[in-house]
């Protein structure tokens, strides 16, 4: 496969790793051969800085079809009229969207990391709290979005721009509450669905689209894509040699300008043809299917943890994760994320709602089922794999027990191979 042995050595150690155990880090996926396939040519070659019929670099007619290919089917996928694909990755699409609708120093309010946000959507230490005022809006003490709260301190502050969307919220957004938030403070609102693109797609997670004002996604979640990124909205881009004005009507333009040449340079072309591939299948029935069954599988393991003696935040799942607070289980969530992972189950440790414990040994752990969905399991499987956790937490200092279980788990995994 490669002459760089070392390499070649560790790749397969990977799909090793993979292959033998469950990953149940709700961020990560196994996408198809197919995307792999289009992730690994000659597109990887090409500089094409701009846009179809607007670069910056000649040979780009090729290169040209595959982006268009990739925004049309995000248009038809999302219902939306403008889509750019050209985000390296899910943070500095979502820093194009700031660097597009607001001002160094201007306030702007999204979901506390510590809550079930983001680090993009303004922890101090990040850009977006570093170069923004950025104020911080959490949960209520059952770990559920408090609108009126949120409400009352976009009031108090003003924001110009809203990140709605979270990385670690088990419940559904309701995007409609977050309009009139932004409206009654004449604030621009991005949704970030990097988590739940997919299941907005089967239908198991409304859309915000034609609610917010500009939507984000990463490509590799429940989407199934390959790692990149989409921002998505309506409207059509203006003169691209003229700035436009900061209005709504003008975000695909605004969008455009702060991708290239305010952020990037050149577009990743393999990764744009790999993420087109993820589109096209998301686009077919199969795929629905697959949704559905991802939030399916999602409430029979959060229903069998909760028998299990697990404290679930908001006491369980509307989509594709959970996040288990382990004070109960007189375990932290750096210590069940080890142990699980030592019996072959990966996980990450994760904040809760008000955690006593320090964000880098917390409470909790963060976990969900889009990649055991990949491989074929079911319902039946997920009251197994409750078992297993359940067995790992509570066998955390044996780690010779650990070793059978992963062993076993192992076992189980034959009969679900990653996708070929």
């Amino acid at each position: 496969m490669f002459k760089d042995k070392e390499i070649e050595k560790l790749i397969k150690a990977e799909q090793k790793r993979q292959a033998d155990g469950l990953e149940m880090i709700p961020s990560e996926n196994h996408t198809s051969e197919q995307v792999l396939a289009a992730m690994g040519t000659r597109l990887s070659d090409k500089y094409s800085e701009g846009y179809p019929g607007m670069r910056y670099y000649g040979g780009c007619e090729v290169v040209d079809k595959v982006e268009n290919l990739a925004r049309d089917r995000a248009k038809e996928l999302f219902g939306v009229t403008h889509a750019n694909v050209q985000p390296h990755s899910g943070s500095p699409a979502n820093q194009a969207i700031y660097y597009a609708l607001v001002d160094p120093g201007d306030t702007v309010m999204g979901m506390s990391l510590y809550f079930g946000g983001h680090m993009t959507h303004g922890l101090k230490v990040n850009f977006s709290g570093t170069y923004y005022n950025s104020v911080q809006y959490t949960t209520d003490k059952e770990g559920f979005m408090d609108y009126e709260a949120i409400y009352e301190l976009a009031q108090e502050h003003k924001p110009k721009l809203i990140m709605s969307g979270t990385t670690a919220y088990p419940r559904i957004i309701d995007w409609k509450k977050m309009r009139e938030i932004a409206d009654s403070v004449g604030a621009f609102l991005a949704a970030d669905i990097s988590h739940i693109s997919g299941l907005v797609v089967s239908g198991d997670h409304p859309s915000p689209a034609g609610i917010v004002d500009v939507i984000m996604t990463t490509t590799h979640k429940t989407l199934r894509g390959p790692r990149g990124a989409m921002i998505l909205a309506n409207g059509n881009p203006s003169n691209p040699l003229k700035k436009p004005e900061r209005t709504v009507e003008n975000i695909p333009s605004l969008i455009d300008r702060a991708v290239i040449p305010g952020l990037q340079g050149g577009p990743h072309n393999h990764q744009t043809a790999a993420i087109a591939v993820a589109l096209g299948e998301a686009l077919t029935p199969d795929f629905k299917k697959y949704g559905n069954q991802v939030a399916k599988n999602a409430k029979v393991l959060s229903e069998e943890l909760t028998k299990l003696g697990f404290n679930l935040v908001t006491g369980g799942t509307d989509n594709h994760l959970m996040v288990v607070d382990l004070n109960n289980k007189n375990i932290s969530g750096k210590e069940g994320e080890r142990a699980l992972g030592l019996a072959g189950i990966t996980v990450n440790k994760n904040t809760i709602p008000f955690d006593p414990r320090s964000p880098f040994d917390p409470s909790g752990i963060r976990l969900g089922t889009p990649a055991l969905t990949t491989r074929g399991m079911k319902q039946k499987e997920m009251k197994q794999v409750a078992q297993w956790i359940n067995m790992a937490v509570e066998n955390n200092k044996d780690e010779k027990k650990l070793a059978q279980l992963h062993a076993e788990i192992t076992a189980f995994t034959k009969d679900f191979p990653l996708p070929s």
